[in-house]
């Protein structure tokens, strides 16, 4: 399995860089990971519907560039759908069942995803209702695809 993480903005706190670089290391055992950030696009608040979508579309035109032709395409989306991690797992080896091998997940930056990336995704996944910072999404997805791959090989690390 390929996995690539598109996410927008630097991780500047110790703390989540750390965190992710554990994950990163423990993902490692069960395929390829590629973490990608793309530059998040400055802007002061408040911001008009108008300039809020200005800046979702510039910060979607550094994305698209980053997802390759092939892949499945998974975003991180408050709106989308919830599920647990056996069912994630589930997922994940329906889809390798039907072919697919390289796993795109793409968390937006601060005012979230362009309309555009989520309409291309082949699933919306949702962690919660709640709202977390992106920079902190990014620790918890890598927690949440580690977590995924113990179950699909059957280790104890899902409880």
């Amino acid at each position: 399995m390929r996995i690539k993480i598109i996410g927008v903005g630097k991780i500047k706190e110790k703390y989540l860089k750390q965190g992710i670089s554990e994950y990163s290391k423990r993902l490692q055992a069960y395929g390829q990971l590629e973490i990608v950030e793309v530059k998040d696009e400055p802007f002061k608040e408040p911001l008009s519907g108008k300039e809020q979508e200005q800046v979702m579309e510039k910060e979607a035109l550094r994305i698209e560039k980053e997802i390759p032709g092939r892949c499945h395409l998974i975003v991180l989306d408050r709106e989308g759908v919830a599920v647990s991690s056996p069912q994630w797992a589930d997922y994940l080896q329906q889809r390798m069942l039907s072919g697919d091998h390289q796993f795109v997940y793409v968390i937006g930056g601060a005012l979230g995803l362009h309309d555009r990336i989520k309409e291309a995704s082949h699933w919306r996944l949702s962690f919660s209702a709640l709202t977390f910072p992106h920079q902190l999404m990014r620790l918890m997805l890598l927690e949440q695809l580690y977590r995924t791959a113990s179950i699909l090989n059957g280790e104890k690390y899902h409880k």
